[in-house]
Formats: C-alpha cells, sequence, structure tokens
C-alpha cells in the first residue's frame, strides 16, 4: 500500500532528525540476508546504542537535503538500510566490519560521519580504530613520556651533585 503525503512527510522528518543528531550513519545494501541475519544485526546495534532501519531512496534524499547533507545521492541506488549511531562513532562501523566478515552478502556503501559524507573505506578505517580508551591511554602516554624524561634528566643533574659533594666530603675527611 503506497505511503500517503502526510506519512511521507512525516517519516521524512524523522529521518532529518536522526540525521542531524547521529554521530556516524552506515548505509548498507542488505540483499541476501535473511530474517534471522538481520534480526542478530539490528539486535547488536540497538545493544550499541543505534537503529537500523531500511528506507526510500527518495525519501532519505529529501532527509539529507533537509538537514543539509550533500553528496548521499551516489550511494542511495538499490535497496539502503541506514544505520544510526548516536553515542559512539566507532561501535557501529565496527559492528558493520564484523558482521562483514560473517555474512558476506551484507555491503557497507557509505556513511555520514558529523555530517559529512564519506566513502565505505572510511567506514572500514574508523571500525580498525582502538576503542576509545586506548586512545585516551595512548595520549597521555604521549603527555607523560616528556615529563618523565625531565624527571630523570633533573634526577641525573641533583644525583651527580651529591656525588661530587659526598667526594669532597670524603677528601676533606682524608686530608684532616
Amino acid at each position: 500500500m503506497p505511503l500517503t503525503r502526510e506519512e511521507k512527510a512525516v517519516q521524512v522528518a524523522d529521518l532529518k532528525e536522526k540525521l542531524a543528531r547521529a554521530r556516524v550513519t552506515v548505509l548498507t545494501d542488505f540483499r541476501g540476508l535473511d530474517v534471522a541475519a538481520m534480526t542478530r544485526l539490528r539486535c547488536r546495534i540497538r545493544e550499541a546504542g543505534g537503529q537500523y532501519r531500511v528506507v526510500k531512496n527518495t525519501l532519505a534524499r529529501r532527509a539529507a537535503g533537509e538537514a543539509g547533507i550533500e553528496g548521499l545521492d551516489p550511494y542511495l541506488t538499490g535497496p539502503v538500510a541506514l544505520a544510526f549511531g548516536f553515542d559512539d562513532p566507532v561501535a557501529l562501523p565496527r559492528i558493520f566490519s564484523e558482521f562483514v566478515r560473517e555474512f558476506k552478502q551484507l555491503e557497507i556503501k557509505g556513511g555520514i560521519l558529523e555530517g559529512r559524507v564519506v566513502p565505505p573505506e572510511a567506514i572500514r578505517a574508523l571500525a580498525d580504530l582502538p576503542p576509545r580508551e586506548v586512545l585516551l591511554a595512548q595520549v597521555v602516554g604521549g603527555f607523560q613520556a616528556p615529563l618523565a624524561g625531565l624527571v630523570g634528566v633533573l634526577q641525573g643533574t641533583i644525583r651527580k651533585l651529591v656525588y661530587v659533594l659526598e667526594a669532597v666530603r670524603e677528601k676533606k675527611a682524608a686530608t684532616a
């Protein structure tokens, strides 16, 4: 049954809101997946705080235009499902990367990262990033390393001063 104009307007408004709010959106071609696989994928996405939705290309094109996202048209061909990630921008690409290894039929068409359209390679690269905690630890380690080096140098200078003073004390004790 075709959608009425009002229903289409409601769907476009909903898609526009999700596109504007999502930190990452992954566009996929889901052909070849059975219902059980789609259900597992939706559960994984829901656990990560996201949503997965099959959309009509014309409605997605219109919503993207209203949200100010340009360059999405080449990715909106054939059946398309959008996965919206609202919290961690790496979680959804990681889920899809794992799922593509498990089910070869799923294809990542592209994505939207922080309002910019990105190719599928960027989504795959995003999936390969280490977790947020590891990245933060690396940054902290980068800040800590020069400070630890400075402390080592300063301690070496103080240690040498103590050795010199000890040698002078021993020399004076030997001559006295």
